[in-house]
């Protein structure tokens, strides 16, 4: 025979020795089949492997929390023209009123247009209610009623905050974290997941709305201390790692967070507001820079004198206060504008870290409910974990163990069931390199997938086995080939059963039934598509001549 009817007659075979070599690749060496550096650092800090681990596996916490808020949907509000053109300030009118009539921030209110032209108005809230809001809508001219109104929020602002928690998650280096969106019962549920993380650290940083804002603090005509918003997060551009400034001496000062404003009317902005609050005449002489006391760790405002002050604030919580500095120099000298940077402070590195974290994710657009009525916390040490870990291992090997003696008892013949066991190995391996290569965090629910492969594996190996042999003496390939056929369709009709029944758990959000599902369907598809062919050829050149 010469090579090249061999690989004809082999080729399934082939196939499954390719696939199990990239799967080795994906499993062991460092970067895996896409040569990502990060996932080769990874892999070497972790573990000789480079497969990834959920909570039950790694430890960490797992928070799922609807979000607070009421809705006014496909409202009638004067917003959307005849020819769809969207009225910009007429939204602004109706949250100017939402503003004022609740007495609610800016940030805890708004009104969209989708990309139907239908109009939602959306409170952030639960200190308003359902009645308050419509007569709020009204006063605004918008035709809505307490029945218009629903709890929870568009899906558009779910993505939103679904967006800015992963990007906090990965600014924040929380490597392995996951965020997504669940329904139950009509309510809809944020699901943040993250591994080596408490509950009580996760908690607070869910907790953190993220709204950063630079204050100035000044005295208005009558010499009373006042403060107006001079800067948004929505108006920087960029955000550097925080940093920690030297003193003449060499000592600490505190820790900074260089940031850079848009270049243009963001800028240009700013640098007019700092003139005409007088940051660059009266706030810049020394006796009017900021001195502002502390008082128990916090910034005091119970001072004598006048006070220009630049104040940073986080969730309506002053961080830091300082005075313009180097910042007036450039302004006044007319060069700022083409480099618009300057520092924000933070008295620690965690804050600095926050704060830095929240510039670079955005505010989030509407806080979760995290209270224990509502929001569903799951957490497990690492030590626990560590367990979870081996015993899964322990179960893992048992079951191979003993499926390979019932196996051998069946048959008693090495060349039937040492492929068989071969085979069913294979593809496990096979799924543990897909897992590895898309970088899966396996749970506590797929390593009961992975089992469940491998007894259905087997089942299918013996059916084809019993199938060949029962019949009497293969004595040709024709006869194999023709009963292998018929083997084969019982195992494509249960395949397509079992895929068919798990299905529903692989897309519907059922928490780690779902991981069960998806990992027993790949392996169903694995070995009907490549395994079981590739057994069905082994066992045709050990049991005929060719």
């Amino acid at each position: 025979m010469n090579p090249i009817d061999g690989v004809k007659q082999n080729w399934r075979v082939l196939l499954l020795v390719v696939f199990l070599a990239f799967s080795v690749v994906a499993l062991f060496v460092p970067g895996g089949i896409v040569a990502d550096s990060s996932v080769a650092n990874d892999s070497v800090e972790s573990g000789p492997t480079n497969l990834e681990f959920g909570l039950d596996l790694d430890g960490g916490t797992r928070v799922r929390a609807p979000v607070t808020g009421m809705t006014a949907a496909d409202i009638d509000a004067g917003v959307v023209s005849d020819s769809g053109q969207v009225d910009g300030d007429r939204i602004e009118e109706i949250e100017s009123t939402l503003y004022t009539e609740l007495e609610l921030d800016q940030a805890d209110a708004r009104v969209t247009v989708d990309d139907g032209g239908s109009v939602s108005a959306e409170v952030f809230t639960d200190n308003v209610t359902q009645a308050e809001f419509a007569g709020a809508l009204q006063s605004a001219n918008v035709d809505a009623s307490e029945d218009d109104i629903r709890d929870g929020v568009t899906e558009q602002t779910r993505s939103e905050i679904i967006s800015t928690l992963r990007t906090k998650i990965n600014e924040a280096g929380l490597s392995g974290g996951s965020v997504s969106e669940q329904t139950m019962q009509d309510t809809n549920y944020i699901v943040v997941e993250v591994p080596n993380m408490g509950s009580d650290e996760l908690r607070r940083v869910l907790s953190e709305r993220g709204v950063v804002e630079v204050v100035a603090y000044f005295p208005d005509e009558n010499g009373n201390q006042t403060n107006e918003t001079v800067l948004t997060q929505d108006k920087i551009a960029n955000v550097d790692p925080p940093q920690q400034p030297q003193g003449p001496r060499g000592q600490s000062q505190g820790y900074v967070v260089p940031v850079q404003v848009k270049e243009g009317e963001a800028a240009e902005q700013f640098q007019r507001d700092m003139e005409r609050y007088g940051f660059l005449d009266e706030g810049y002489t020394p006796q009017g820079a900021c001195n502002l006391p502390e008082e128990n760790g916090s910034i005091s405002f119970n001072h004598e004198g006048e006070q220009y002050c630049l104040l940073t604030i986080s969730d309506n919580e002053v961080v830091d206060a300082h005075s313009m500095g180097g910042l007036a120099d450039g302004m006044i000298a007319g060069t700022w504008v083409n480099d618009p940077s300057f520092q924000m402070g933070a008295p620690s590195q965690q804050e600095a870290q926050s704060l830095s974290v929240n510039l670079r994710a955005g505010s989030l657009r509407a806080p979760l409910d995290l209270s224990p009525e509502r929001a569903q916390i799951y957490s497990i040490t690492p030590a626990h974990a560590d367990q979870f870990k081996q015993y899964s291992l322990l179960i893992g090997l048992l079951s191979v163990v003993t499926v390979s003696g019932v196996v051998y008892t069946r048959y008693t013949d090495t060349r039937i069931a040492l492929p068989m066991i071969v085979t069913a190995l294979s593809e496990v391996v096979i799924l543990l390199g897909f897992a590895a290569m898309i970088r899966m965090p396996l749970d506590l629910s797929h390593v009961a997938g992975f089992i469940a492969v491998v007894g259905t594996g087997v089942d299918d190996l013996v059916i084809i086995a019993d199938e060949v042999l029962d019949e009497g003496d293969v004595s040709s390939a024709r006869v194999f080939q023709s009963r292998f056929r018929k083997a084969f369709w019982v195992i494509g009709a249960a395949a397509a059963t079992t895929i068919v029944a798990l299905s529903p758990l692989a897309v519907l959000s059922l928490g780690d039934l779902k991981g069960f599902a998806i990992i027993t369907i790949l392996g169903v598809l694995i070995g009907v598509l490549i395994t079981r062919p590739a057994y069905g050829d082994i066992l045709r050149r050990l049991l005929t001549d060719r």
